[in-house]
C-alpha cells in the first residue's frame, strides 16, 4: 500500500504534464496574421494613434470572440505593421469602426431528405470598418474610411476544429481585401501626408 501511495503523486504529475502538452500541441495554434513582411506607408505625421472604437457583443448571433485570430486584433495589427510616423507633428487616427462576425442559421432539409444529404448549416459573414483622419490639434484635416466583408457557409457535419480553421481563413481573406483597401485609400485620399 506504502508503494502505491508514493507513486501516486508521480502518477498525477504524470498525467498533468501530458494534458499540458496536449493543451500546448502547436497543432492546435493558428498562426499570427501579420503585415511586418510588407512595406511600411510612412507618413509625414508625428504620431500614429491606433483606436479600438468597436465593442464585441460577446453573444450570438456575433461570433468574432469565438475566432482564433479576432477581426479586431488583426486590423490593428495592421495599422502597428504598416503605418509609421516620419513627421514632426499632426496626428494620424486609425480607427476600428467595427469588427464583426456574425453567425446566420441556414435551413437544412428534414426527414428522408435531410439524412441522405449534408446541408450547409449556417453562414459567416465578417465585415471590418476603418476611419481614419489626419488632425493638427483638433481641427481636422482629411478623413476616409476603408471597408472589408467576407462570408463563408459551412456543412452541418462540420467538427470545431474545422469551424476554426474555417473563422481562421475567413480572418485572413478579408484581411487580404482590407490590405489593398486600406493602402489604396490611404494613398488616395492621404496623398499629401505620404513620405516617399
Amino acid at each position: 500500500m506504502l508503494a502505491y501511495v508514493r507513486r501516486l503523486p508521480f502518477s498525477v504529475f504524470l498525467f498533468g504534464l501530458v494534458a499540458a502538452c496536449a493543451l500546448d500541441d502547436p497543432q492546435n495554434r493558428f498562426a499570427e496574421i501579420t503585415y511586418a513582411h510588407k512595406p511600411e506607408i510612412r507618413l509625414d505625421v508625428g504620431e500614429v494613434r491606433v483606436e479600438q472604437a468597436y465593442l464585441a457583443p460577446g453573444k450570438d448571433p456575433n461570433v468574432e470572440h469565438r475566432f482564433p485570430v479576432r477581426p479586431n486584433d488583426a486590423a490593428v495589427r495592421w495599422a502597428q505593421d504598416r503605418l509609421e510616423a516620419e513627421g514632426d507633428r499632426l496626428v494620424f487616427r486609425y480607427i476600428v469602426r467595427e469588427a464583426s462576425a456574425v453567425e446566420t442559421a441556414l435551413a437544412t432539409e428534414s426527414g428522408v431528405t435531410g439524412l441522405l444529404t449534408t446541408d450547409q448549416s449556417e453562414r459567416y459573414e465578417t465585415r471590418i470598418v476603418i476611419d481614419m483622419e489626419v488632425l493638427d490639434g483638433r481641427q481636422v484635416q482629411g478623413t476616409a474610411r476603408a471597408e472589408a466583408r467576407r462570408s463563408v457557409t459551412v456543412p452541418e457535419d462540420i467538427s470545431l476544429r474545422e469551424r476554426e480553421a474555417v473563422w481562421y481563413k475567413l480572418t485572413e481573406d478579408v484581411m487580404k481585401d482590407l490590405d489593398s483597401q486600406l493602402e489604396e485609400t490611404i494613398r488616395s485620399a492621404f496623398f499629401p501626408y505620404i513620405v516617399l
